[in-house]
């Protein structure tokens, strides 16, 4: 019944208190979401974590949900935020952790869907030295990177989800891609 409807009509029936609509949203963009997550968090019970709590709050605030931008860019807006509140927090738990340079609490950066157990020995190294990189670079830069190159957003979207200019977003991602450029031609990549 549900499946047949745009997001907008889900979100239209979950004010009236239709708890199946509000379901069948979380079901669509329940992977899409923890992928988010996922990108700009690296640890899998952070990621589970905001992409839980983006849902709650998307719930209890689906009576301020205007129309103006798609659904999609509003709960990824919505997941955003709740990615930066956990990083604050654990900025203020513990500067440790961000500041590892062990590497015992390694940067993840896979969108869960991308993942590949078959891959070589290369590529898994390759993928590390990607992850780590990205791991560096600064929340906002890393925040579009994971929209354009993992979720596969359109510009227009990352705009309207970082409620940030669309020039704003390509310079970002200019910005990131070229630091990650720079980043990975300095480390050599070792073949066994």
């Amino acid at each position: 019944m549900y499946r047949d409807l745009s997001d907008e009509k889900l979100v239209e029936l979950a004010v009236r208190d239709d708890n199946d609509a509000f379901g069948e949203i979380v079901r669509r963009w329940q992977r899409k979401i923890f992928a988010l997550c996922f990108g700009m968090l690296g640890r899998e019970d952070d990621a589970g974590d905001a992409a839980q709590e983006a849902f709650v709050a998307a719930y209890r605030n689906l009576k301020n949900f205007r129309g103006e931008a798609k659904v999609s860019s509003w709960l990824h807006r919505i997941a955003v935020n709740q990615c930066l509140t956990i990083k604050r927090r654990q900025k203020t738990r513990s500067e440790e952790y961000l500041n590892d340079e062990d590497g015992s609490e390694e940067r993840a950066f896979v969108a869960a869907a991308s993942y590949s157990p078959g891959n070589t020995a290369e590529k898994a190294e390759r993928l590390t030295l990607v992850r780590n990189a990205v791991g560096t670079l600064p929340s906002e830069l890393k925040q579009v990177v994971v929209m354009k190159e993992f979720e596969e957003m359109t510009f227009q979207e990352i705009s309207e989800t970082l409620e940030v200019p669309l020039s704003t977003v390509k310079s970002r991602l200019y910005t990131a891609l070229k630091q990650l450029r720079m980043k990975l031609e300095r480390t050599p990549v070792e073949v066994a």
